[in-house]
C-alpha cells in the first residue's frame, strides 16, 4: 500500500516512471521540461477515422481486460531496438493500481479478440494516459476517441499524454511547459470526479 501511495504522490507532483527496455530491472522517474496534453474541449477526430468508426463493428469496453491491455502495450514495439518503456515493475505496479481502483483501461474488441486499447491513471479530474496498442486498423485511435468521450462525460479536465508526437498531434495534442502542466494538474486534482 505504501508503494502505491508513493506512486500516486509522484503523479500528483507531475512525475512518472519509465524504463529503458522491457527486461530492464531499473526504473527511473521522469519530470520533463515540456509536457504533452490533449485539451479535452478541443479534441479532434480525423475525418477518415469518423468514417471508419461508422462502418466498423468493434466493441468497446472499460476495465474488462486491464492486465491484457498493459501486457500488449509492453510487448508492442516502440520503433527502436529497445521495445517499450514498460518493464515488469511498471506492469506490476499498474496492475496493483488497477485493482485498487486508480488505473483503468479502454479495450477494443473484434468479436472475441482484443485488437487494441490503452491504459492510464486517474486522479481527481486528471487522466495520465500511459500507453496504447493496436493490432487491427485504427483500434488504438478508436480507444482514444472513446477515452476522451468518457472523460468529458465524467467531468475530467486534464488528459496528460506525457510527451507529444505526430500520432497524437492529429487529435489536437499540444505541448506546454511543466510549470503550466503543474498548474492545470493541481486544479484537476481538486475535482471530485470518478472515472467509474
Amino acid at each position: 500500500m505504501a508503494l502505491l501511495n508513493n506512486i500516486l504522490d509522484a503523479y500528483a507532483q507531475g512525475i512518472f516512471p519509465m524504463a529503458d527496455a522491457r527486461d530492464d530491472s531499473d526504473t527511473y522517474w521522469v519530470e520533463p521540461q515540456m509536457r504533452g496534453i490533449i485539451p479535452l474541449d478541443n479534441f479532434n477526430t480525423p475525418r477518415s477515422l469518423k468514417k471508419f468508426m461508422v462502418n466498423c463493428d468493434y466493441t468497446i469496453t472499460i476495465n474488462r481486460a486491464f492486465d491484457h491491455v498493459i501486457k500488449a502495450c509492453a510487448e508492442n514495439p516502440r520503433g527502436d531496438d529497445k521495445g517499450t518503456w514498460i518493464n515488469n515493475d511498471i506492469e506490476n505496479w499498474f496492475s496493483c493500481l488497477h485493482h485498487a481502483g486508480h488505473a483503468h483501461s479502454i479495450e477494443v474488441w473484434d468479436k472475441n479478440d482484443l485488437v487494441g486499447g490503452l491504459y492510464g491513471l486517474a486522479q481527481g479530474g486528471c487522466f495520465n494516459g500511459e500507453s496504447m496498442f493496436s493490432c487491427a486498423e485504427n483500434a488504438s485511435k478508436i480507444a482514444l476517441v472513446h477515452l476522451v468521450n468518457h472523460l468529458n462525460n465524467k467531468g475530467f479536465t486534464l488528459l496528460d499524454t506525457q510527451f507529444i508526437n505526430d500520432h497524437l498531434k492529429q487529435f489536437g495534442c499540444i505541448e506546454i511547459s511543466q510549470d503550466e502542466y503543474l498548474v492545470q494538474l493541481n486544479t484537476a486534482l481538486e475535482q471530485n470526479v470518478k472515472f467509474i
